[in-house]
């Protein structure tokens, strides 16, 4: 019996400056999870992937990651897009320097 599908939603990494991005609904990046598209049909799924992996010039390795609907927008459900999210644990700089300063 095939898994039943889970929400998702389409991440990358931006091609020059190496961030993790997540596509929202206006086929636009940003790099806030809780501004990404959450997408629960499987179809349209495949559908924005394959929208994330034509803007080469803006991405690469563009994929599906499992999220859950969360009170501020999608979420994490697997540690790995938690880490991806919020960076290096093994020393303070970029995204966890500037969540520290605030």
């Amino acid at each position: 019996m095939p898994r039943a599908f889970t929400p998702k939603v389409v991440t990358a990494n931006h091609l020059l400056e190496g961030d993790v991005i997540y596509l929202k609904a206006d086929n636009s990046w940003t790099r806030e999870l809780a501004e990404a598209e959450l997408i629960t049909d499987e179809a349209d799924a495949q559908l924005r992937l394959l929208e994330a992996e034509s803007q080469k010039d803006v991405t690469v390795g563009a994929y599906l990651a499992d999220a859950k609907a969360g009170e501020n927008g999608p979420e994490p459900t697997h540690f790995r897009e938690e880490f991806r999210r919020t960076g290096p644990s093994n020393y303070r700089h970029g995204k966890q320097e500037a969540e520290a300063n605030v």
